[in-house]
């Protein structure tokens, strides 16, 4: 078993378990390796050196509060995504029906292209971009 250590182009980094390293290529050529935290296929391994047992060797730590940071922001995800209407790709139409009034207000989530939004954007209507993790797109079994 070879644990990769891996990032995404977000900057997330995560490891991965891969049988080889040819199995890692493998499985990133056909972009099966996604990012836990965005879903990003496109990651990238980063160096790493192999663990040597050697006499006074310390084993080097992750930053403090880190999984505590990913943790934070995971809890803050999904309270959004408890608190909003997810419209799905109906999401510019409907903004926009709330935003004139021809609509109840509340809170909304969605999809829609960098286009629309832009266009939201200059019509005044306040979106913000949320990448939200494979893992929170579905409810846990």
């Amino acid at each position: 078993m070879k644990v990769l250590d891996l990032q995404c182009p977000h900057g997330h980094r995560f490891e991965g378990w891969f049988a080889s390293a040819d199995d890692f290529e493998s499985q990133q050529s056909r972009k099966l390796v996604e990012c836990p935290i965005c879903g990003a296929n496109e990651v990238s391994r980063l160096p790493s050196a192999p663990r040597l047992n050697l006499s006074g060797a310390t084993e080097t730590k992750a930053p403090a509060g880190a999984g505590e940071m990913q943790a934070r922001v995971m809890r803050a995800l999904r309270e959004v995504l408890e608190k909003t209407e997810n419209v799905g790709d109906r999401f510019a139409e409907e903004a926009r029906r709330i935003h004139y009034n021809e609509a109840p207000a509340r809170n909304i989530r969605g999809v829609t292209t960098p286009e629309d939004a832009k266009a939201l954007v200059e019509e005044g209507i306040e979106v913000m971009p949320l990448p939200v993790p494979a893992a929170l797109k579905e409810p846990l079994q």
